[in-house]
């Protein structure tokens, strides 16, 4: 039984120390890149990229796991020779993903993935932006890296194993260990499973690349990886093109309506987990559950025909920060090899000099949100591992809303007006199962909760007003990551569903307004950006409402099997899988519908091609 357990142990310990190993040498042949590394830095990309090393061993080591249970009741005379088999095809497989991540990145600036097959198909273009010296290189590399590995491999056979006497105790050990491989592949017990965006740690993005695991990365986008581009193929390109074209996404900002008061105001986005329109009085919503926000939008900049793109946070925040469109069937943010070449709110305000950070009190690799946000231009992240641990559980997702409003006016507080800051913060308290320190309204825990969000956001803003220096130069805006299904029983056939309250507040605000144009939670960056006299053609999908040339109001909203459109006309909600309309009113609209159609085959192209 011992000898089982050492083959297995020695297997798996040998796997993460190759890759261990493959780290620092990734570095170095990178060296332009690593030109400012520091040995700390060393240490770190290896600490913080174990729990991907540790994932990739596992899952490499359970196939041997397999044939070592299996020989505890069955005669395994073959095991040694299967060994060499298998180690062998890994030694190949591994020296060519070690080869071409280290080699790739130099010319690709990311990790490999599923990007290198689009090359299979082509690959003297390859081959021709390389010398052959270069490519002799590689060559080498590669055949050096496969006999390395091959060799460490041979020195973990196993031997010949004697038959097991104690069988159900081997077979019982096995399977606990088998459940640490479980675990391992897992990456925890948390609510996230092991991601790219786990090991992300750094504002500097090569840090952050030299942790990820080459192998996890590209096994990863493989099962992530279609042809987004031959879906929802409703029209040819040109009638496509013209129906897209009619709906006026205009990237530049014209004359925009004013807002604030000063050009480079420092930026609060408070991202309310499920917050919709019918929680807000001030939106049509039910009565005495947001005072906080019905005050705000009385105050501020109120946005009342606002609709959320999508009815989940991972979309919802993307959607927000990139003003990047939401699809009913594809979470981008699990998409690295895609999130990544997004714009965003945070790299715009990084180049006009802002610094920026992003606050969450929950786990913030869950759907490797940590991989998007760092990608995208947030220097610094914090999750629920940044709390004290007596607070980590104070909500089934996490840290309470109260603690992390708490440690946000910490953090604007301790800002030095030095330059303009930026600061991103998702709540989450106000998420089922709707458990929060509060009972203003015992008879509705939805309401409650919502409630307690909003007594939360008085209370922050009531501090902030405190301070007339920090409030004067500071812009917060409030908007929900999606919307809710609330009040009982109602459905993504009803508009009220992603119907949600956005609001520009604080000391940055010039005067109240009520903006009562049909948006899209999209619209944010454009918006913002023009009304900082900032470029936003980047944002392909996000528009300035407030821009003299926002003619064609608009909004879009997707959902698991279904999709909406609004405009001045009306309202087109249609079930994709039969393409026949749920609501069409107040009178039917097939050219809502055909522009809906045009703008999802517009989104999935454009997500195929990125």
């Amino acid at each position: 039984m011992r000898q089982r357990f050492s083959y297995l142990l020695r297997l798996f310990l040998l796997l993460v120390g190759i890759f261990l190993l493959a780290k620092p040498l990734f570095i170095l042949f990178n060296e332009p890149k690593s030109r400012n590394i520091v040995p700390a830095d060393y240490l770190a990309v290896l600490f913080h990229g174990l729990p991907l090393d540790l994932a990739t061993a596992a899952y490499i080591t359970a196939l041997p796991w397999i044939a070592v249970l299996i020989g505890v009741w069955l005669p395994a005379h073959n095991l040694r020779k299967a060994h060499f088999l298998y180690t062998g095809i890994l030694s190949v497989l591994l020296a060519l993903i070690f080869t071409a991540d280290t080699c790739l990145y130099s010319f690709w600036d990311f990790k490999l993935d599923g990007t290198v097959f689009n090359y299979l198909d082509h690959p003297r273009g390859a081959v021709r932006s390389v010398t052959p010296l270069y490519m002799a290189t590689v060559c080498a590399a590669f055949l050096l890296t496969a006999s390395t590995l091959a060799f460490l491999f041979r020195a973990a056979a196993p031997v010949r194993f004697p038959v097991c006497r104690r069988r159900p105790a081997a077979t019982l050990l096995l399977l606990l260990s088998g459940g640490m491989l479980f675990l391992f592949i897992r990456g925890g017990v948390g609510r996230s499973t092991a991601n790219v965006g786990m090991v992300y740690y750094s504002d500097k993005q090569f840090l952050n690349h030299s942790a990820v695991n080459p192998a996890f990365s590209l096994i990863y986008s493989l099962r992530k990886t279609e042809d987004f581009a031959a879906r929802c193929d409703f029209f040819p390109e040109e009638e496509r093109a013209r129906l897209f074209a009619s709906m006026q996404y205009d990237t530049v900002s014209i004359s925009p309506l004013p807002l604030l008061r000063t050009p480079r105001p420092n930026v609060l986005i408070v991202l309310m987990e499920g917050c919709g329109a019918t929680f807000v009085e001030a939106f049509g919503g039910k009565p005495c559950v947001t005072p906080s926000l019905n005050r705000l939008a009385r105050e501020g900049v109120a946005f009342s025909r606002c609709y959320a793109n999508s009815f989940r946070t991972d979309r919802g925040t993307l959607c927000t920060f990139s003003g990047y469109p939401s699809f009913p069937d594809v979470s981008v943010m699990k998409l690295p090899a895609k999130s990544r070449t997004l714009p965003s709110v945070a790299a715009s305000l990084r180049r006009a000099g802002y610094s920026t950070e992003f606050l969450y009190g929950g786990d913030k690799n869950f759907t490797n949100m940590n991989s998007y946000l760092m990608s995208t231009g947030y220097e610094r992240t914090y999750g629920d591992d940044d709390f004290p641990a007596t607070v980590r559980h104070t909500h089934a997702w996490g840290v309470t809303d109260s603690i992390v409003f708490d440690r946000l006016y910490d953090m604007v507080s301790a800002k030095k007006q030095t330059g303009p800051w930026h600061i991103a913060f998702l709540t989450l308290a106000s998420h089922e199962p709707w458990t929060v320190p509060y009972h203003r309204i015992p008879d509705d825990e939805q309401a409650n909760a919502m409630a307690y969000l909003d007594a939360c956001i008085g209370r922050f803003m009531h501090r902030l007003r405190a301070r007339p220096a920090l409030w004067e130069n500071t812009l917060v805006i409030f908007l929900p990551d999606h919307g809710i299904h609330y009040p009982a029983g109602l459905t993504e056939a009803d508009i009220r569903t992603c119907h949600i309250p956005m609001i520009w507040a604080g000391g940055a605000i010039s005067e109240p307004r009520t903006i009562d144009l049909i948006c899209n939670q999209t619209d944010l960056p454009a918006t913002l950006l023009g009304q900082l006299g900032l470029p936003h053609g980047e944002f392909r999908f996000s528009r300035d409402v407030t821009s003299a040339n926002y003619r064609y109001p608009c909004a879009i909203h997707t959902w698991s099997g279904g999709a909406t459109f609004v405009d001045t006309t009306g309202h087109t909600i249609i079930d994709l899988a039969t393409l026949r309309p749920l609501t069409d009113g107040p009178q039917p609209g097939p050219e809502r519908t055909r522009r809906l159609k045009a703008f999802l085959q517009t989104a999935y192209d454009d997500l195929g091609a990125r």
